[in-house]
């Protein structure tokens, strides 16, 4: 069986762990859908939606990584709330969605995005918009993305690109995952996916610029060609939430708070972008 490469030691990425995702969002829940809209628009949202094919009410949809249900609500324009699953490992998140009228019909459960509750062949799409930066192992959860797929059904991954600033390397390295462009391609192929494809999106006050990463800055969608569980078998995953964690608390606050920095540093970004988009003149790379 195959091994997922491990995160290198000049990369630690605090924030990539189940168990130091779940407790960022105890608190980032209470200003999630505030801040995300620094990041993650409406617009993002929907641009990268339409790559999805959500063209029948009727189409079965699973949210995996759904959080305070933002994705979702752009689902549920498309496609009947009833036939929609959100799944998130994070019922801080969760409580959000499930006061969120749009989202009233849908079911909403816990669950582990690289161990999803779903049958085989059970979805007609799979989406997962902002949550793959804290996977421990990415290549295992869009593996399940292929397993939980129907026959034609289409997966759309939307989530983070890694920077080429070098101070934005460093935090974003300190923070979570912020993937490659390639590794979206190279993940998708080994899960078994054909015709994937990969569009880039981002706030229209980044005017494309790209040097600093961004945590929404691609989407990338793929078909299931055939029935059936993924052709790529991988060994005991790496992180269990429902296992008590070995971690020294020590070090565990001492990652815990690193990961915070790292976040907010990605927090200040989209504003300092904001601001030089109202100085530059139009048309300017900024």
């Amino acid at each position: 069986m195959a091994v997922s490469s491990s995160r290198p030691v000049s990369q630690p990425r605090f924030m990539q762990q189940k168990i130091m995702a779940y407790w960022f969002y105890r608190f980032a829940s209470i200003i999630y859908d505030t801040c995300n809209k620094l990041v993650y628009t409406e617009e993002m949202r929907d641009e990268s939606l339409e790559e999805l094919d959500l063209n029948d009410r009727n189409l079965v949809v699973v949210d995996v990584g759904g959080g305070t249900g933002f994705t979702t609500t752009g689902v549920v324009k498309h496609v009947d709330g009833k036939n929609v699953t959100i799944l998130d490992q994070s019922p801080h998140q969760l409580a959000k969605a499930k006061k969120k009228k749009q989202l009233k019909d849908c079911t909403i459960i816990e669950g582990d995005a690289e161990n999803l509750p779903f049958p085989t062949d059970y979805a007609d799409r799979y989406v997962s918009g902002g949550s793959i930066e804290y996977w421990p192992d990415p290549q295992r959860g869009i593996r399940e993305s292929y397993r939980v797929l129907k026959k034609g059904g289409k997966a759309c991954m939307i989530g983070p690109v890694y920077p080429t600033s070098w101070v934005s390397r460093f935090f974003a390295d300190v923070w979570m995952l912020f993937p490659k462009e390639q590794d979206y391609i190279e993940w998708f192929q080994k899960a078994g996916f054909q015709d994937i494809k990969l569009k880039r999106v981002g706030p229209r006050w980044f005017r494309g610029a790209r040097r600093h990463g961004l945590i929404i800055g691609c989407c990338v969608t793929g078909v299931k060609p055939e029935s059936g569980d993924s052709p790529l078998q991988l060994d005991t995953k790496l992180e269990d939430l429902k296992k008590p964690t070995s971690q020294n608390p020590i070090k565990f606050l001492w990652g815990y708070t690193l990961g915070w920095i790292g976040g907010w540093y990605f927090i200040f970004v989209p504003i300092y972008m904001w601001i030089k988009d109202k100085i530059y003149p139009c048309g300017v790379e900024i």
